[in-house]
């Protein structure tokens, strides 16, 4: 048996984002900036960010 260790280097998905620049720079409405951060807190994965954010439709 051999033991890993793990990579300390963050890759995209899991380096931390602070929640309003994300917002600010994927341009989500105020509403669902408020939501992530209810959920999230000031700070989250871009993983975390990425897979709960909900967008309206751009044709509508």
């Amino acid at each position: 048996m051999q033991r890993v260790e793990p990579n300390n280097a963050s890759t995209g998905a899991t380096s931390v984002l602070c929640v309003k620049e994300f917002a600010k720079r994927q341009r989500i409405c105020e509403t669902e900036e408020a939501r992530l951060l209810k959920l999230f807190g000031p700070f989250a994965t871009a993983c975390e960010l990425l897979h709960n954010v909900k967008r309206e439709p751009r044709w509508r």
